[in-house]
């Protein structure tokens, strides 16, 4: 059941928000070749820890019998598409593609954001992969008011990726978020013609909106880890990720810094 947040909630939300997409930008001027993932989580629990916060991802279980997520960060690399846990630690590699995601709870809220970026010198087709995605996410943060749909936001995302030759990944969505890591409704990234994807966006309803995008196939597959998901075929993927409130009068991205 879509729960619809208050003004003073939704405030509270900007908040932590704009600290959480802080603290991403942080975290990607830290990348680089040879830097670990584990490195990158001790920096992301510090500055959460010094914002007040505390980290929506470590500790999470998607079931009550579910394995908890052993990281504050998920560090997805090349064919890893989400939820590649930071620890163990593994090198960045030039030439490697990388996904940060974070979630933090602040003042009983939650909100989520995620960056893919290239780390050393990437190929212009990687380059481009990450360009679009970002794009991507732009254009389904446009489609996100009052009056719209969630499908209006799916088909931005799609049509931007197959007409720039990407894949939009169809197994993995958006959520609602605020009051949990992860709530209803879902937000699908393309048109499936399902009937669910005419939710209607009201002032209050608070997303993840969340495009990812592939070089290869859209077919994924879990990774060796247990946690992650990557693209069947091994192409490489890319994501990106903002908290955005829908407002009577159009949108609020709360996780802009």
């Amino acid at each position: 059941m879509t729960k619809l947040k208050t003004i003073e909630e939704i405030k509270i939300l900007q908040e932590g928000g704009v600290i959480l997409g802080g603290i991403l930008k942080q975290l990607a001027k830290m990348v680089e070749p040879g830097v670990t993932t584990m490195v990158l989580e001790d920096k992301a629990l510090s500055l959460i820890k010094a914002a007040g916060g505390e980290p929506s991802f470590k500790g999470y279980r998607a079931t009550k019998t579910s394995r908890p997520f052993p990281s504050a960060l998920c560090a997805s690399i090349n064919e890893e598409i989400v939820h590649a846990p930071a620890k163990p630690a593994r090198y960045l590699k030039d030439g490697d593609i990388f996904s940060l995601d974070i979630g933090m709870k602040y003042k009983g809220m939650y909100t989520d954001t995620a960056i893919t970026v290239p780390v050393g010198r990437v190929s212009q087709h990687a380059q481009k992969l990450i360009e679009i995605t970002q794009e991507c996410l732009d254009l389904a943060i446009k489609q996100t008011k009052p009056g719209n749909t969630l499908l209006d936001i799916a088909r931005a995302i799609q049509i931007n990726a197959e007409a720039n030759s990407f894949e939009v990944v169809r197994d993995l969505v958006g959520h609602g978020v605020g009051y949990a890591v992860h709530e209803d409704p879902q937000v699908p990234n393309y048109d499936s013609g399902e009937q669910l994807q005419d939710v209607a966006l009201e002032p209050g309803l608070v997303i993840a909106i969340e495009p990812m995008l592939t070089m290869g196939s859209w077919q994924i597959a879990t990774g060796k880890n247990g946690f992650s998901y990557v693209t069947r075929d091994g192409s490489l993927s890319a994501h990106f990720e903002h908290t955005v409130a829908v407002m009577e009068e159009g949108n609020l991205v709360v996780t802009n810094s």
